[in-house]
């Protein structure tokens, strides 16, 4: 399923992953979700593991304990995963991924890849744009995350080791387009899941 979620030439603004064994094809985050994603990267930035990258770029990590492949919105990862082959990372490569929801894609962001990450990646951050709030999960375990922490944009989160810092999120609201039923996205970076 990898080799096909892989091979797909998906059209220009979606992305290709693969939740619950299904190949799910989603377009890219809303535009106005940038300068959201630009002010989590550069404030993560100078927090970063050592040899870990924040980015944006539209990666498909693996999980091939649990056949998953997520393109997350927001990704720091061991530089080190980009060295190989192919077009897919291993997930154990990261230390913190970050999911922006959407009407279309807040199951997956709360149920299947919260489960997912939560038995690997070290901290993951659900920024719910509908409910205006973040929540940071830390601590995984082959159970799922052990800890949890939600505030309201406006108020700083404590993200927790390896960052160990209080993120601003005073920048985080977004106010709907006036008028629009545009619903896409809330994966990933370039217009990205």
């Amino acid at each position: 399923m990898l080799r096909i979620v892989e091979g797909l030439d998906t059209p220009d603004g979606y992305k290709a992953e693969l939740i619950r064994g299904k190949i799910v094809v989603s377009p890219w985050s809303k535009l106005r979700y940038k300068k959201v994603m630009k002010s989590l990267r550069l404030q993560l930035e100078p927090h970063a593991p050592d040899g870990h990258d924040v980015d944006v770029a539209p990666f498909l990590f693996t999980f091939p304990s649990s056949e998953r492949g997520f393109g997350p919105d927001l990704h720091v990862a061991d530089e080190a995963a980009f060295d190989a082959e192919g077009r897919h990372a291993d997930g154990t490569a990261l230390s913190l991924v970050a999911e922006l929801t959407s009407d279309s894609t807040k199951d997956a962001d709360w149920l299947d890849k919260l489960d997912t990450y939560g038995r690997i990646v070290p901290v993951y951050l659900v920024l719910d744009m509908q409910l205006q709030e973040i929540t940071a999960f830390w601590d995984p375990s082959p159970r799922g995350y052990r800890s949890r922490r939600s505030v309201p944009f406006g108020e700083p989160l404590y993200v927790a080791p390896p960052f160990d810092f209080d993120l601003d999120t005073s920048g985080f609201a977004v106010r709907p387009n006036a008028g629009s039923t545009d619903d896409a996205g809330g994966e990933g970076a370039q217009g990205d899941a």
